[in-house]
């Protein structure tokens, strides 16, 4: 396998990663009914932490 189909597959998945988070806060928030997007930011940033943690451990030492 080539280094950029790696490198391809890391970005995909962060950005799975990250909009699966941000849906997951939406709807939270809509579940929920908050006024403000508190759990859209949390699970935003919470994700974005996640994927970049999943991303630094997959990189050759």
């Amino acid at each position: 396998m080539n280094s950029y189909q790696k490198f391809i597959g890391a970005a995909f998945q962060m950005l799975v990663t990250i909009l699966l988070g941000v849906w997951l806060g939406r709807y939270l928030d809509g579940y929920f009914e908050l006024d403000k997007p508190w759990l859209t930011i949390v699970f935003s940033l919470g994700s974005i932490i996640f994927s970049m943690l999943g991303l630094i451990r997959s990189l050759p030492k």
